[in-house]
Parts: C-alpha cells; sequence; structure tokens
C-alpha cells in the first residue's frame, strides 16, 4: 500500500526537489536574499509538535534549513521543542490568530500579539509570522495589519504579505491535499499558477519533469505526516470530517 501524507513521503518529496537541483530557505532568509531555483519550506505546527521535531530531524540529516511556525496554544507551543527545532538551524516563527481569540477587538488583539510575541522571544529568535487560518471562525487573522503595521514590533516578514505570488508558487497540504479549494477557507493566495495535484507523488512527477516554476513556497502541517498506521488514519478520518464542515462553511463564504 502506497500511503500517502507519511514522513517517508514527505523525505521522497524532498529528494525531488534535490534531484533538480532546487536549493532551500527559511522564510526568513528568503526575505533577506532570495535564491533564484528555491524551495521555501514552511511549517504550520497547528498540534502535535513531536511531529514538527521529527521533520526538523529529516531535514537536518539532508541539509536542509526551514521556517517553523507554532502557535500560542499549549498543544502547539512547547519550548523544548522549539529550542530544539531552532538549535538544529531551523527558523522558528509565530503563528498567530488573535483576532479570532479577541472576538474581532483588535486592541485586544494587539494585545494578545505582543503578550505572545514576548512569550516566543523568551524561548527563540523571532523575525518573521504567519497568521493561523482558523477556519471555523468568522475573523480572519490577517485583518489585524488592516489598522497596525507589524513591522513596528520587529517583525521582517508575513508570507501573506511579503511574498509576489505572480512569481512564487505557493503549494499547501491544507486540507490533507495539494489542491482541494472548498477545503481551504483561508490558506490561500492570488497567483496565476493553478496545477491540479491529486497527491504527492502526483506532485513529485511535476518536480522531476521540472514542470514547476523556479520559486515555490511549500507549507505543510507536520501533524498530517504520520509512518504509523494508527496515527496515520485517525489524521485521516479525522481531517475528512474537518474537510466536510470546511466544505460547508466555503460554500457560506461564497454565497
Amino acid at each position: 500500500m502506497n500511503r500517502d501524507f507519511t514522513v517517508k513521503k514527505y523525505s521522497e518529496l524532498l529528494d525531488a526537489f534535490k534531484e533538480v537541483d532546487y536549493s532551500f530557505q527559511t522564510f526568513r532568509d528568503f526575505l533577506k536574499q532570495p535564491l533564484e531555483r528555491v524551495v521555501i519550506l514552511r511549517h504550520d505546527v497547528d498540534k502535535v509538535p513531536l511531529n514538527s521535531l521529527n521533520f526538523a530531524k529529516l531535514e537536518k540529516d539532508k541539509g536542509i534549513n526551514a521556517s517553523y511556525f507554532f502557535r500560542s496554544v499549549p498543544y502547539s507551543y512547547k519550548p523544548s521543542v522549539i529550542k530544539s527545532i531552532e538549535k538544529m538551524g531551523h527558523e522558528i516563527g509565530y503563528h498567530y490568530e488573535v483576532m479570532n481569540q479577541a472576538n474581532g477587538d483588535v486592541y485586544k488583539a494587539l494585545e494578545m500579539f505582543n503578550q505572545n510575541l514576548v512569550k516566543f522571544r523568551n524561548v527563540a529568535k523571532i523575525e518573521t509570522i504567519c497568521m493561523h487560518g482558523s477556519p471555523m471562525s468568522k475573523y480572519d487573522n490577517k485583518e489585524l495589519w488592516n489598522k497596525f503595521n507589524y513591522h513596528n514590533y520587529g517583525i521582517i516578514g508575513e508570507p501573506y504579505f511579503d511574498i509576489d505570488y505572480n512569481k512564487v508558487l505557493y503549494l499547501t497540504d491544507t486540507g490533507r491535499s495539494w489542491s482541494n479549494e472548498e477545503t481551504n477557507i483561508r490558506d490561500k493566495v492570488e497567483s496565476p499558477f493553478f496545477y491540479e495535484i491529486k497527491n504527492t507523488d502526483q506532485l513529485i512527477e511535476l518536480i522531476l519533469k521540472k514542470e514547476l516554476p523556479n520559486q515555490i513556497m511549500l507549507n505543510t502541517h507536520p501533524q498530517r505526516w504520520n509512518d504509523d498506521f494508527l496515527r496515520w488514519g485517525k489524521e485521516l478520518v479525522w481531517q475528512n470530517m474537518k474537510n466536510q464542515i470546511k466544505r460547508f462553511v466555503s460554500r457560506r463564504f461564497r454565497r
């Protein structure tokens, strides 16, 4: 059985990029000095941070650095894991969701953002942030920056604002798929690129055929990727249930 969304499959994905001469950069490094043929590796640590630690070890063994964005909630924010990942050479970022947490109150949201930023900076160097989609919430966390400016808080970039997606292909495993618009509420960008990618094997095929652009941001959620069959199956069932809800929400948003 050729299961998708395993750590083994993720390793094969990284190897495919390397085989056709892509380099890898963290989001922070890309902002400072972007390479011409590059994969910006971004991981959103929504939960199960030990899965992210396994990803970080795998990438370190391959000589690859990535960006890991942690939420402030207890099942994501684990200082020992954050420190271990940073020591491997990876970037740590803050995966903020304060508009959702503050029920849309922008001033309360900013206060929470500052408090969480201090908490993270007591553990790791934080120069970039990335919004958490909060798909079940009516609040878009990016809207905090309609009123405030994150650059005033020592932040150099946010992926949804500081990358030109006319040049950079955005690939995300949101919804446990590489191209599932109905289950992707907010984790999306305006872009001229479109690929119908059913699974990771098909993505690998596109990579090896050199059919993708030179600059790519690859976003994964490591809790989705499991070699252990029971954990893999549990994640599959849970994600399918979430996708049904997200399809309903997505249709309501389009009305």
